[in-house]
């Protein structure tokens, strides 16, 4: 089991719950439109929010966050170790870095000393395109073994000064490294871990990847908080992420929708009706079970322990709870109907 740091707000890792993340997209000296995207997240169900800080103008953004949103704040900084400590006095409720690229034992040292200060947890992000050169050579090339001793080289920077308020992430583009990197990982080290697949792509294909990766791990009990990486905007991530965590039983907020996909029976436009429950139940927060079946044969029968379920008929449908048919209603009634009964659950 992993170990517990805090996060604002959240505890990450051992028995709690696991958190979804995502990350700004807007530029950085944009602090209206950031805090716009922070507000959209936070209403998404967003657990913790990231944002890069580029420049010493960008700390400004952080302090704004936490003004705007009740979210945990995540400053992503790269090379300068001086945007990290103005991160964390600025409020900051976490620090993503790689402690290999900000110079010098000294610099690690004033980052370490800064987040301990204030009990801030320091995220560290190692990506299979930004492996050191003696690893890469040991390994002859990006490997899920030379990321795992990546990982804990950049850890033992900070071990070094006795900082172990540490959240790791190891991604790679390729789901299967990916995959066995946190493996390995989740055997080396009690540190919680940060589960993605890095420039997954587009929404279809990103989300594929995603599923499949974050997936794997977290039905392996591996994995602590998740962020999935799509070329879109960012609350499609948070929903991405949402739906991941409740496809593997490890999210009892909100509707858990099954619909089947359709055939020679389905005398209804399943497709469209389907989208607008999943559309209209998206920020219902009941933990129920919702059914949007074709037709009478795969309605009540084959999803009989949904709490609440539509199937299609000639000209009609049905409604049903727990199996057992209740009312009958005309086509054009059936998404008015449903969403009638949810409310009254």
């Amino acid at each position: 089991m992993s170990k517990v740091v805090t996060v604002g707000n959240i505890k990450m890792g051992g028995n709690n719950p696991i958190t979804v993340q995502s990350m700004l997209n807007k530029p950085a000296h944009d602090i209206e439109g950031n805090i716009k995207q922070a507000i959209e997240l936070q209403n998404a169900g967003c657990d913790i929010i990231r944002a890069a800080v580029p420049d010493m103008q960008s700390v400004k953004l952080i302090s704004a966050l936490k003004q705007a949103v009740k979210t945990p704040i995540v400053a992503d900084i790269h090379f300068d170790y001086r945007l990290a400590i103005e991160s964390v006095n600025a409020g900051a409720d976490k620090i993503r870095i790689n402690p290999g690229n900000i110079g010098g034992e000294d610099r690690v040292k004033a980052v370490a000393a800064a987040c301990a200060n204030k009990n801030i947890p320091i995220r560290i992000g190692v990506n299979s395109g930004s492996l050191e050169k003696n690893i890469l050579a040991k390994y002859n090339g990006i490997t899920a073994e030379g990321m795992r001793d990546s990982a804990l080289y950049h850890a033992s920077l900070l071990e070094k000064f006795d900082f172990d308020n540490i959240v790791i992430s190891i991604k790679s583009s390729n789901v299967e490294t990916m995959v066995k990197a946190y493996r390995l990982t989740s055997q080396s080290c009690d540190y919680p871990l940060h589960l993605g697949v890095t420039e997954a792509g587009t929404e279809r294909m990103g989300l594929i990847k995603s599923s499949i990766g974050i997936g794997s791990l977290l039905l392996d009990g591996i994995g602590d908080t998740i962020r999935v990486s799509l070329t879109a905007d960012p609350v499609k991530e948070v929903y991405a992420g949402i739906d991941i965590l409740k496809a593997v039983g490890l999210y009892n907020k909100g509707v858990n929708i099954v619909s089947c996909p359709t055939c020679g029976r389905t005398k209804i436009d399943l497709i469209k009706l389907a989208g607008q429950v999943e559309d209209a139940l998206r920020d219902c927060d009941k933990n129920i079970k919702v059914a949007v079946m074709g037709c009478a044969v795969n309605g009540p029968g084959e999803a009989r322990d949904a709490d609440i379920g539509i199937a299609g008929g000639d000209n009609c449908g049905l409604i049903f709870k727990k199996g057992e048919i209740i009312k009958k209603v005309p086509q054009d009634k059936l998404l008015e109907e449903l969403l009638l009964q949810i409310n009254e659950l």
